[in-house]
């Protein structure tokens, strides 16, 4: 019989022991949940930030490198400049030594006349170069005529 006795009061004390965590706090409803979650307003505030901070510091490289590109194309075109300017001075120099060096061998008259001849004809074959090229780039940025299929297969 203490054996009931024990088992029962050992029910009736678990039963009737107040459990802290319900019991203490007060029984009030709880606020409705937010329409919105507000850490993912946070987030998506910090990403436009983050966003705009990427966008300044983009600009700001791509400005560093549009004024280097610059500061080298100045650079770049100058010795273009120069080195065509040494060059001309380069063939002059030795179209005045051919004709120095020919002159004992054909008159002067003749070593001037081989001299710009051959001077002419190289004229001559890069202007055929350059006109050929020049055609070439036209027919690629030449739309064709109405009603001529283009390459693709669909009318214009």
């Amino acid at each position: 019989m203490l054996d009931k006795e024990q088992d029962s009061g050992d029910t009736k004390g678990a039963a009737s022991a107040p459990d802290s965590a319900t019991d203490s706090a007060p029984k009030a409803t709880s606020p409705p949940p937010p329409v919105y979650d507000e850490s993912i307003v946070e987030e998506i505030g910090a990403l436009i930030d983050d966003a705009k901070l990427y966008a300044t510091a983009e600009l700001a490289f791509q400005k560093t490198r549009a004024n280097l590109a610059g500061k080298s194309v100045g650079i770049a075109l100058g010795a273009v400049i120069l080195a065509i300017i040494l060059l001309h001075i380069a063939l002059i120099s030795m179209a005045v030594g051919l004709v120095i060096a020919l002159e004992p061998l054909v008159t002067i008259w003749g070593a001037i006349a081989i001299v710009a001849g051959v001077m002419l004809l190289g004229v001559g074959a890069l202007g055929y170069v350059a006109a050929s090229k020049g055609r070439l780039i036209a027919e690629m940025f030449a739309s064709p005529p109405i009603g001529e299929a283009s390459d693709d297969g669909e009318e214009a």
